[in-house]
């Protein structure tokens, strides 16, 4: 903001705050980089909102008295950021006290009050050219309101802006270097992501890069739960009616989780708590039936039948950008060495079969390296499914006949939860969804599990079954007679 604009600076107001326990912890930090995790409701962007406003009064004035700060508020898309991010702001810092908001691109709300300066930049990273702009801004702070939806290398590139405002011209001679600004950062605030987020990686296991610190909420049906008092009466208790179990852990419980956003493609044949075990072991000298996915994400599905007819997924290997042939060979040392003394029976997309510029089809490149692959018996997407919901809803002996490894298999188990899925149409009315199966993260294994199954004879089955179901009764019309009934 120009120094014209340093008159005004004579209003004065009252801010009724009063901060719960875990967003107090996360204002009295002085962390570079800070997130606050909770369930829905829990005042988590009502504290980062705030959190702007505390750093700006705790900012040393400039040589001519003034504090000035500038932030970023960044949201992942324009409707959520006029929704949700904006309306939260306007509602503790209202026009009618700080004045008005530029609504013109990019949206600003500039403000001088008591002996504080501000400038708020909104920002939705629903374009290229918005990031282009949050990574050519020099502020105090950015604030990223539902962090789960924003890209690490986002919040990366954005530490490298913070710090830049005020500039040091404005420093008086009193402070020292280091003191100025005096505190700068990253906050974020967020539900919570799944499991395999960058989120989760940065809080909750070793990898907390050095400056970050990671606060969570209680449950919201916790006795503790926080910010319940600004909510309406049984607000938690109400809002877990008809909502699934993987919608009240995330929302309600503040637990790390995937919710569905479309159609599983098995339905609900898939049970965590009936299909998924810890620590599942190769049975010695028992063949291994691995199914194959090709292309530029390849993936592997290594798979045991027990003597009692227990298929067991043991484990899954994935490529990201690879060449086929290298991922080929990566396979080939791990069995090697993880799965020695093991008969191998690979099974792959019948669509390998298929000649490359180099005119070599994919079977032809793994046999290139020792492996030979067998074309599944079918790439039909129906004929797959229909074969692993039948696995999936087979018991044997009291057991289920499919079970995953939780900890080696996570990607096919996040697919099984709902992450391999029909997409839903944006349609009015009726949830309309596509045909086939998303292509995603977790498609790629899924199709490499489901060769297995077709080959290992869930093919057979539907197919004896569909006969057996289309076979008609023929009877001689010359010697038929309802007498002789």
């Amino acid at each position: 903001m120009s120094k014209e604009a340093t008159p005004a600076l004579t209003r004065a107001f009252k801010l009724d705050y009063k901060a719960s326990p875990v967003a107090a912890a996360f204002h009295n930090s002085k962390a570079f980089v800070r997130g606050i995790r909770g369930p829905i409701g829990s005042g988590k962007s009502v504290a980062c909102c705030l959190e702007i406003f505390i750093r700006a009064k705790q900012q040393h004035p400039s040589i001519d008295g003034v504090r000035r700060t500038r932030w970023a508020v960044v949201r992942n898309t324009g409707p959520e950021l006029e929704t949700t991010t904006i309306k939260t702001w306007l509602d503790w810092f209202p026009e009618s006290i700080f004045g008005r908001l530029n609504r013109k691109p990019p949206i600003t709300h500039k403000f001088c009050i008591e002996d504080i300066e501000m400038e708020i930049i909104f920002l939705a990273l629903d374009r290229p050219d918005d990031v282009k702009k949050l990574l050519s801004l020099e502020v105090t702070g950015v604030f990223f309101n539902e962090a789960r939806f924003i890209h690490k290398d986002i919040v990366d590139g954005a530490t490298g802006r913070v710090g830049r405002y005020p500039a040091k011209k404005e420093k008086p001679e009193s402070v020292p270097d280091e003191c100025w600004p005096t505190w700068y950062g990253v906050i974020m605030d967020t539900n919570p992501p799944d499991d395999d987020h960058w989120w989760y990686a940065a809080a909750e296991t070793d990898q907390t890069p050095e400056g970050w610190e990671f606060f969570s909420q209680p449950s919201g049906l916790a006795p503790n739960a926080e910010n319940k008092d600004n909510l309406p009466r049984g607000y938690y208790e109400r809002i877990v009616a008809g909502k699934t179990k993987e919608w009240i852990n995330v929302f309600v419980h503040g637990k790390y989780g995937t919710i569905q956003d479309g159609k599983p493609v098995y339905g609900s044949a898939y049970r965590d708590e009936v299909h998924c075990v810890t620590d599942l072991k190769a049975i010695p000298m028992l063949t291994l039936h691995i199914g194959l996915d090709f292309g530029n994400t390849p993936a592997a599905i290594i798979e045991q039948c027990t003597p009692t007819g227990q298929w067991r997924a043991l484990e899954e290997f994935v490529g990201n950008d690879i060449a086929l042939v290298d991922f080929a060979k990566l396979l080939k040392q791990k069995l090697a060495i993880e799965y020695p003394n093991h008969e191998t029976l690979f099974y792959g997309d019948p669509s390998g079969s298929f000649k490359d510029q180099h005119q070599k089809t994919a079977f032809d490149i793994f046999r290139s390296v020792g492996l030979i692959v067998r074309p599944a018996p079918s790439n039909k997407i129906k004929v797959r499914t229909e074969g692993v919901v039948s696995r999936l809803n087979r018991m044997i002996n009291g057991q289920p006949g499919f079970i995953i490894d939780a900890k080696k298999c996570p990607t096919l188990r996040k697919g099984f939860n709902g992450g391999y899925r029909f997409k839903r149409l944006q349609v009015a009315g009726t949830d309309r969804y596509m045909e086939d199966p998303e292509k995603n993260q977790y498609s790629h294994v899924h199709d490499a599990h489901q060769y297995v199954t077709l080959s290992t004879g869930e093919y057979q089955n539907i197919t004896r079954a569909k006969q057996t179901s289309q076979a008609k009764t023929v009877f001689n019309k010359s010697k038929w007679s309802i007498w002789d009934q």
